[in-house]
């Protein structure tokens, strides 16, 4: 099984799994991260996912041998859209970025190539320190094609993001943070991860979802456009149950009963 999905308390926790090979992506990989992450997404119970890989890596990017002999790969254009605006290989990172949900990575290890770009298609990186990252495309004469660009430019200056991808230099976990490829440095990142999913999955599901969708959106709106869209969706959430229920809880000092997401109406 190349992805395990265990959901508790409404966090989903996904861990790669190909722990020999270091979680590296070959075409099952790529199959099992997308059909994860779709089942996820139809999941109104699901209110945070802890993204994370199994043994001593997070994920070491492309299994190149299992490409070079994968008439499946190497036999077909990367050009035809297969899931909406993206291809294969580009939806096993934005199906995290799409997901309603927030998605929180917990990296160590190494996060190269493919992997850092999955990395990237979450909202919160925590990363240990150690952590080798590398934009390796360049090592095997590619470019970064799994989503990165249009994900690390919202967070990474553009001079930094050239130097790495120009040259796939190895940095290191304090420096993902640093450049702003991750959120925060941790000795447990997986622990940190799961501490903040829970304070995550105690809000509103609705208001939670209603602002990974503003924000996702934000960098491709004009002014007038991102002004519509908040006060759109803050109509949708006012005065509805989970937004009550958020108000009351806050004032009683206790965990908020919240309806699931696709459940309160909006």
């Amino acid at each position: 099984m190349r992805v395990k999905t265990e959901i508790q308390d409404h966090i989903a926790t996904v861990l790669l799994n190909r722990p020999e090979k270091m979680n590296a992506l070959d075409p099952d990989m790529f199959r099992a991260i997308i059909s994860t992450g779709e089942e996820i997404k139809a999941d109104p119970t699901v209110r945070a996912v802890v993204l994370t890989g199994e043994g001593r890596a997070f994920c070491a990017g492309l299994d190149i041998g299992s490409f070079q002999t994968n008439s499946e790969v190497t036999s077909n254009s990367l050009v035809p859209r297969t899931h909406g605006i993206t291809n294969t290989w580009q939806q096993a990172v934005w199906v995290w970025r799409s997901l309603p949900v927030p998605v929180i990575a917990a990296v160590h290890g190494v996060a190269f190539g493919g992997g850092l770009q999955i990395m990237l298609g979450a909202d919160i990186k925590f990363v240990h320190p150690d952590t080798r990252l590398s934009i390796l495309e360049m090592k095997w004469g590619l470019i970064p094609d799994m989503a990165g660009t249009q994900l690390m430019r919202h967070s990474v200056r553009d001079d930094i993001i050239r130097e790495l991808t120009y040259t796939n230099r190895e940095f290191t976990g304090r420096e993902a943070v640093q450049y702003g490829f991750a959120t925060h440095v941790s000795e447990t990142p997986f622990e940190d991860a799961m501490s903040l999913a829970v304070e995550i999955a105690g809000k509103s599901p609705t208001a939670i979802v209603k602002a990974k969708k503003v924000l996702n959106a934000a960098p491709y709106l004009n002014q007038e456009e991102g002004l519509m869209m908040e006060s759109v969706e803050q109509d949708a959430l006012m005065g509805k149950k989970n937004q009550l229920e958020a108000i009351f809880s806050s004032m009683q000092k206790r965990p908020g009963n919240f309806d699931d997401y696709r459940d309160n109406g909006n």
